[in-house]
């Protein structure tokens, strides 16, 4: 094969995407919203973005707010280089970002304008007139909102100073009311009608806390006193989601954009279509393996859905999978991704900073419940590809392995230098900015990916409207935080939960995980955890559970909904690629994806699989839940690793699934402390019901000869 071949210029491919579409995708794959809305379907949102009219979600761009935006943006790379020391150790700006609120306001300041920039009023609205590239309100907000952050970052001293959150100045309340309003369009904007609809009754609360029912009352404030203190307090707009992000995320964000703009969305895909390719259902496992590093890069499930799933699904169409089946691949291989170390989106970087330890400490805990959740996926397709007889793809259409490594092996260099700084060096502030800066650095020496001025002005824009719109949002969701905060109603709403579970702990997992998926469709999984980590996360761990397993067991259900109808965004994304039924991919990808409604209550109930405790008590839960799981993976696709196909007959396969069922669920789950069996009597439940359900298969396979013979 020439070597112009090797970057999966396979040739059905070419046949049924066009590669300048696929590349124009993957190179704006971060314009798609980080943690997509229900409001709005994400493949609509992705390729509205880059309608050259701009009359998608994102606005297009005059050349004058080109420079405006890449100006600001700019701005903000230095602003956080700067604030965490990137260069020789210093702080070059210490003569001017002085004080914790003065950084958040800068960086407010350059971002929360840019929204209006990018984000139209209304779906549809073109830009206003040529001469200034906005319409005159977008206009007014952009200036409004950048002289109010510069107001208060030039009077960040007096704040802290003089305890402005409590006793401001009238002038500084009056800019505050139409700071809380600027926010709230904003996240209208950026977020979604269902997210602002959230934020502006919780924003409003303080002020009518006394009058609320029993329950839900609290310590009422006045117009002035809620205003002062959602935009001068450190709990609210400046509270834990932004310091997170402005110290923590926007490095790693960054440095997933800079993946994609340099090709390594292709040199992953190449890797694993190298890999896996040719093997039995090779097409679903390229999918499992692409999806899982790009979604550990990027964060994002819509992100990985269209940026993976463009090449990944039409290969396993070709291959025999259903459209619906392939679309639900791709979207649990997307979701799974987003919970994989060692990068897991920003919402495990607000965790560590709400639960106060490292970011490795999440990203280690979450190493065996992502393997888990892979390995279940994992099974699924074998066994389903095995039934089905369907084979991998011919090797001759397949990249070189070594071409592929000789092409783009500085992209796994910088993936290992980043996780060295990680795990080893401990500087998750800084690792993302040098491995930017490396990353950004090869790919102008070597040919294949080489940036002209033109793909680093659209790495910079792009950068620019990611980093604009998570701040619209965690700015938002800060205004929840203070609500709770201001009104006492936080610790109020844990006693109340401890209350109605009748002290069991079981129960407040299951309305945990309950609530958890509700509030995922309605808001991102970023302000959705944030929320129920400030509420409900104090209940399940003052009921003797770990802090890490909640914040975990929080995390994963509020990813359910990507996968669960009828909301489903990842699997309705995917079912627009796939050209399948939304619902029936969306119930496909429910199916694939089921273990992950078990996994949150294996970790939280088991510290062992959170690598928490002794060595031989995390080799023994570790290996069960393994087991478990492939158990319940063989029993839900109708085949089992050496025993075969165990739909053979129609009258037995009931019973035999139904009982393989149940046996990996009682293997995999923890006995003794919070359940009423040891693991001693679930093991032999266990042992009981795989023994069963083995028997009743050499029945099936006896009898199957003779029901041939009859005719029967």
């Amino acid at each position: 094969m020439e070597p112009d071949k090797f970057a999966l210029h396979v040739n059905w491919l070419d046949q049924l995407y066009p590669w300048s579409w696929i590349a124009k995708s993957e190179s704006n794959s971060m314009d798609a919203d980080l943690d997509a809305r229900p409001d709005e379907p994400a493949g609509d949102r992705q390729l509205g973005a880059e309608s050259a009219g701009g009359e998608g979600r994102h606005r297009g761009l005059t050349s004058f707010w080109l420079v405006v935006v890449v100006a600001f943006t700019l701005l903000t790379f230095v602003l956080a280089v700067d604030q965490v020391r990137v260069v020789f150790g210093k702080q070059w700006l210490g003569g001017v970002i002085q004080l914790n609120n003065h950084y958040l306001y800068a960086i407010l300041g350059l971002l929360l304008p840019l929204v209006f920039v990018f984000f139209p009023a209304f779906k549809g609205a073109r830009p206003g007139r040529p001469r200034w590239g906005l319409p005159w309100y977008d206009l007014l907000l952009f200036a409004a909102s950048f002289g109010i952050c510069l107001f208060f970052f030039l009077n960040a001293t007096n704040i802290v100073d003089q305890g402005w959150e409590f006793v401001a100045p009238d002038h500084a309340v009056n800019i505050s009311y139409v700071f809380w309003a600027i926010i709230l369009e904003a996240v209208r904007r950026a977020g979604g009608l269902a997210i602002f609809l959230i934020v502006l009754p919780l924003s409003l609360y303080p002020i009518v806390a006394d009058s609320m029912p029993g329950p839900i009352s609290g310590l009422a404030s006045t117009w002035g006193e809620t205003a002062a203190y959602h935009t001068m307090s450190i709990e609210s707009v400046l509270g834990i989601p932004m310091r997170a992000f402005a110290q923590l995320v926007i490095g790693f964000l960054i440095f997933g954009v800079a993946l994609q703009h340099t090709g390594g969305g292709r040199f992953f895909l190449n890797l694993a279509f190298a890999l896996l390719g040719s093997v039995r259902g090779g097409a679903a496992k390229v999918s499992i393996f692409a999806s899982g590093l790009m979604g550990s890069m990027s964060g994002s499930v819509i992100t990985n859905v269209l940026t993976t799933g463009v090449m990944t699904i039409p290969a396993m169409k070709r291959t025999g999978f259903r459209p619906a089946y392939a679309g639900g691949v791709e979207a649990c291989a997307s979701t799974g991704g987003v919970l994989m170390p060692p990068v897991m989106g920003a919402t495990a970087f607000i965790m560590a900073t709400i639960i106060e330890v490292p970011y490795i400490d999440i990203a280690i805990a979450a190493i065996i419940p992502s393997a888990l959740y892979f390995f279940g996926l994992f099974m699924q397709i074998d066994a389903y590809a095995a039934r089905e007889n369907l084979v991998g793809l011919p090797r001759e259409e397949l990249p070189s392995l070594s071409a592929t490594l000789r092409e783009g092996w500085y992209f796994v260099a910088v993936f290992l230098l980043l996780l060295f700084m990680l795990v080893y060096l401990r500087r998750e502030s800084v690792a993302p900015f040098y491995a930017t800066a490396i990353l950004i650095a090869l790919n102008q020496i070597f040919p294949h990916n080489r940036w002209t001025r033109q793909g680093l002005v659209d790495f910079i824009v792009a950068s620019g409207r990611l980093l604009a719109e998570l701040t619209a949002i965690l700015a938002a969701v800060g205004l929840i935080v203070g609500a709770l905060s201001m009104t006492g109603m936080a610790g109020t709403l844990v006693n109340d939960l401890v209350f109605l579970a009748g002290g069991s702990v079981l129960v407040l997992l299951a309305m945990g995980a309950l609530t958890s998926f509700v509030m995922g469709i309605g808001m991102t999984v970023t302000a959705a955890y944030i929320f129920l980590a400030i509420v409900l996360a104090p209940a399940l761990i003052q009921g003797g559970l770990s802090p890490m397993s909640v914040h975990l067991f929080i995390l994963y259900w509020g990813m359910m909904s990507y996968i669960t109808p009828p909301v489903a965004l990842g699997a309705f994304a995917a079912a627009a690629l796939a050209r399948a039924t939304p619902m029936r991919t969306g119930l496909e990808a429910m199916r694939l994806g089921s273990i992950i409604y078990f996994i949150p209550f294996f970790f939280v109930l088991e510290p062992a699989l959170i690598l928490r405790g002794d060595w031989d008590q995390i080799v023994l839960a570790t290996g069960s839940a393994f087991l478990g799981i492939a158990l319940v993976a063989g029993a839900l696709q109708g085949y089992l690793l050496l025993a075969g196909d165990l739909t053979r007959h129609a009258l037995l396969q009931w019973p035999i699934r139904a009982a393989l069922l149940l046996a990996g669920l009682l293997i995999a789950t923890p006995g003794g402390g919070l359940i009423p069996w040891s693991n001693l009597e679930l093991a032999g439940m266990a042992l009981v019901l795989a023994l069963g359900g083995l028997g009743l298969l050499l029945v099936a396979k006896r009898l199957a000869p003779e029901a041939a013979a009859s005719g029967g």
